[in-house]
């Protein structure tokens, strides 16, 4: 499992920072607990977060962009599940691509929580819902926001 040795991160307070969660709309199971595991760790440090919904993870990179430009930190979230065709790594790709380009060009931190799996046994056991293993939401939250203060604190 990917999430062996991942950390805790504990945020504080942080809630004068501006965040916003940008979700696909594909796989609603998976993406509710994706997006309550954002939400919970994103309260837990103060932060009532903006969020915009997308109709896929395709989408995710455009918006998260936009958004970067007013939010101290974006959490992106949304997840491919491998088909029998090229969709996948064509989807998967060009949202990881975009997803990292905006955190570059804009100095914005994106927490990554673009779901790529092969299939639905895995995307629910990485969502943060009852008998996940991981939730993947509050740890694309955590890091956004610990990135956001340590920015922060860098640039005095």
């Amino acid at each position: 499992m990917s999430g062996h040795g991942a950390p805790r991160i504990d945020l504080g307070d942080a809630s004068d920072l501006r965040v916003a969660i940008v979700a696909a709309s594909w796989h609603t199971e998976v993406m509710d607990g994706l997006v309550a595991g954002a939400r919970a760790a994103l309260g837990e440090a103060g932060i009532e977060p903006t969020f915009v919904p997308v109709p896929g993870s395709f989408e995710l990179p455009v918006v998260a962009a936009q958004l970067a430009r007013t939010h101290d930190a974006v959490v992106a979230l949304g997840v491919v599940i491998r088909g029998g065709t090229p969709h996948f790594d064509y989807v998967c790709s060009a949202a990881t691509d975009g997803l990292s380009r905006v955190a570059i060009e804009t100095g914005t931190p994106v927490g990554f929580g673009l779901l790529t799996c092969d299939d639905d046994a895995q995307a629910l056991d990485r969502a943060g819902l009852p008998g996940s293993r991981e939730d993947k939401g509050r740890e694309a939250a955590e890091a956004a926001v610990s990135t956001a203060l340590t920015l922060r604190s860098l640039r005095g």
